[in-house]
């Protein structure tokens, strides 16, 4: 058998594997972990340590890794067929879970066009409302419309609605001109919240007036600016903008790749607020952390305009190899169904105020400028000078380092500049909780000292 030592793998990984989002040189230096196989919510390393999995394996795993129903699932299904294409036919798995989340998301999203990722489920859904104009005779309803600092992934058109700087300084030439508008992120504006949310109240309405005519579609992640480092809506704030964007006759493109399937304390974060979509994506949770699978999820009235004669030409002309597949839809239903029978939802809900309270150890910390939690999902804001709100140097790499002193003691996550990410698998019993809270209160301590 080959050898599979740390040394021998970690050499391999530096010759011949690309990580994403990584700096090789700097990850090479780091040892990084390698993992070999996971359990619960906790994740071993081919040396045998254990680690808590505290991003859930970048926000997608769902009910803990190893889950027998899951993997069972996908055997099922592998006994039967494992691909066969979506184009001009169709599949089991794939009807059954259009069916379902048909079923469970906002009403009025009545039919499904999967993907593999939420990137692509996102760059879907800006063709779909790009198209829909030109089909009802609006073609002047080109421009896109999204918050500042907005992540919606690293595709073209998804990178061209984000917000994200670094995407605009690397790839610039290659993005169309979208508009963004200001995010209420209350901790980062010079004033009290109050003058935060009117100020982006009072943008939005002035772009409203004078561009409003020709946007197609309003991209927003409802609640949660995950990439941007956890920024939290307002209470209200998403239900006023929607309303305002609507009133200018702009669709509404809700984003819940990150924030879906009960990570918020409900199976959607538009739930929280009421708000219907005209389009949803999502992914990340929708196979519980098990295939790529992603959907796109639109209004029968978006539907119906791509319904015509094959000499109309008004086919949705979008694709991909493996849209559709059976293995990630087979594991999808099962894990809807594993949600259901958990009442996940409320689970989230309830012990999400347990959670609160042990947060407020960490936000009790010295070098903590603002703790930021919506469910299970938190990011910890780190600060030189918290009564000040003054950042640490940004060559000193806090979070990274915070980081890596969670590494030691038994938990995995990443920063996202001095912004810890905490985000528990869902099914994490209060134990486990308390467990992670208490190695990342240590690390944050260890690390700023």
């Amino acid at each position: 058998m080959e050898d599979l030592a740390y040394d021998k793998l970690l050499q391999k990984n530096s010759e011949f594997l690309w990580n994403p989002f990584t700096q090789m040189s700097q990850y090479i230096e780091d040892m990084p972990i390698i993992i070999e196989s996971g359990d619960g919510v906790t994740l071993t390393d081919v040396n045998g340590k254990m680690y808590f999995d505290g991003n859930s394996s970048l926000w997608l795993n769902v009910h803990g890794h190893r889950q027998d129903e899951l993997g069972q699932a996908i055997k099922d299904q592998l006994d039967k067929i494992a691909h066969s294409t979506l184009l001009g036919m169709s599949n089991i798995p794939a009807i059954l879970l259009a069916e379902q989340l048909v079923k469970i998301t906002p009403t009025g999203l009545n039919k499904v066009f999967y993907s593999d990722s939420g990137a692509t489920a996102v760059e879907i859904a800006i063709k779909m409302a790009f198209a829909y104009w030109r089909r009802v005779g609006h073609s002047e309803r080109t421009q896109f419309l999204a918050f500042e600092n907005g992540y919606h992934g690293d595709t073209v058109a998804a990178m061209s609605v984000g917000g994200i700087n670094l995407y605009r300084t690397e790839f610039g030439p290659l993005l169309f001109d979208s508009i963004h508008t200001p995010f209420p992120y209350v901790y980062g504006f010079p004033g009290p919240a109050e003058e935060c949310i009117s100020y982006c109240l009072k943008e939005l309405d002035t772009i409203l007036k004078s561009k409003g005519d020709n946007i197609a579609a309003f991209v927003i992640e409802p609640l949660v600016q995950g990439a941007a480092g956890m920024h939290m809506m307002p209470e209200g704030f998403l239900s006023e903008v929607t309303r305002m964007a609507r009133d200018r006759g702009i669709l509404i493109i809700a984003d819940e790749v990150a924030t879906g399937f009960c990570r918020t304390g409900e199976t959607f974060a538009v739930n929280h607020e009421g708000v219907l979509p005209d389009i949803m994506a999502v992914g990340k949770g929708l196979t519980g952390g098990y295939l790529p699978l992603a959907a796109t999820l639109v209004t029968d009235e978006i539907y119906d305009a791509f319904l015509g004669t094959p000499n109309e030409q008004k086919t949705f002309y979008h694709g991909h190899s493996f849209t559709g597949n059976q293995l990630g839809c087979a594991v999808a239903l099962k894990n809807l169904e594993l949600i259901e029978r958990a009442d996940l939802t409320s689970k989230v809900a309830e012990k999400s105020h347990f959670l609160a309270c042990l947060l407020n150890r960490i936000t009790g910390l010295e070098h903590v400028g603002e703790v930021r939690q919506k469910g299970f999902m938190v990011g910890i804001e780190l600060a030189l000078d918290k009564a000040v709100k003054q950042p640490f140097p940004s060559d000193e790499l806090m979070g990274y380092k915070v980081c890596l002193a969670c590494r030691e003691l038994g938990l995995i996550t990443r920063p996202l500049g001095d912004v810890v990410v905490f985000l528990p698998p869902l099914t994490s019993t209060n134990n486990d909780l308390s467990e992670m809270v208490n190695i990342l209160a240590e690390a944050i301590t260890k690390a700023t000292q």
